[in-house]
């Protein structure tokens, strides 16, 4: 059994350090370290190299983290592509017509989401939402920061169970904030419009070459072919044509906040 959790608390507590102050030595989030020591989440090479320097425990960590993603749920063959793309493409696109994009999901959300299919076990369950939480780490914190744009139709702001709606919007809202992250807003009042087609994603990588994510019930496609890609790319952009500008679009995201807020009052 792997005692990775623990040897992280260990090491913290001998330095009487905080995970805040971990974080910002290595800087990652605060929440980041959280997880590693609640064995929701395996230190990346890259993160488990970092705490090793920090701790000062030669490889310690980062052999105990690689033995851990041996043991996690694999991912499906037919993601590997795409998830090399996300771990290497200067700019990331997201279209999202009707749930929160997995990388702008909270833990919460993400629960739901796969406990709303009635297709997976309590094991499963938490399985899959490890996985999500581990690929947010992965790609959003990157060390060489990459440019997204993640487009959400407006109706995937009202989707998900009031409980956990409010932390997701500020959720939303939060990683919007970031200098390399850009959350636009396709209003209700856009009627009929491109995306009504579907969800895609599109990685610009190295030379300028683009891969395609179309979502698909059972399973996600991977298009590389250039005219399918090129396609994708008219779509997004004719998407974009009706989305609202971030500053809008955060303005929207809040006052949905707010109307939890004020639901919670009338219920008070």
């Amino acid at each position: 059994m792997n005692n990775l959790p623990a040897r992280i608390k260990q090491l913290r507590a001998e330095r009487a350090v905080t995970q805040d102050q971990v974080a910002d030595a290595i800087q990652v989030s605060s929440s980041l370290i959280a997880a590693f020591e609640t064995s929701r989440l395996v230190p990346q090479p890259d993160t488990a190299k970092a705490l090793d320097e920090y701790f000062g425990t030669g490889d310690e960590i980062q052999q105990a983290s690689a033995e851990a993603r041996k043991d996690r749920r694999p991912a499906p063959s037919w993601f590997l592509p795409w998830r090399h793309a996300e771990e290497t493409a200067a700019t990331l696109r997201y279209f999202q017509a009707n749930l929160l994009p997995g990388l702008l999901q909270t833990e919460a959300y993400a629960r739901a989401v796969f406990a709303s299919t009635g297709l997976h076990t309590d094991e499963e369950v938490a399985s899959r939402v490890a996985l999500r939480m581990e690929r947010q780490a992965t790609i959003l914190d990157r060390e060489d920061r990459p440019t997204f744009v993640f487009v959400l139709d407006a109706v995937t702001l009202r989707c998900g169970p009031p409980r956990i709606a409010k932390d997701q919007l500020l959720h939303l809202a939060d990683v919007g904030a970031r200098p390399n992250i850009f959350v636009h807003v396709v209003p209700d009042s856009a009627g009929l419009y491109a995306g009504r087609n579907g969800t895609f994603a599109l990685a610009t990588i190295e030379g300028g070459n683009m891969v395609g994510l179309l979502e698909d019930f059972y399973e996600d496609r991977v298009v590389a072919e250039p005219s399918r890609v090129t396609g994708m790319d008219r779509t997004w952009q004719a998407i974009g044509a009706v989305a609202l500008p971030c500053d809008q679009s955060t303005n929207l995201i809040l006052r949905l906040v707010n109307d939890h807020d004020d639901s919670a009052a009338d219920l008070a």
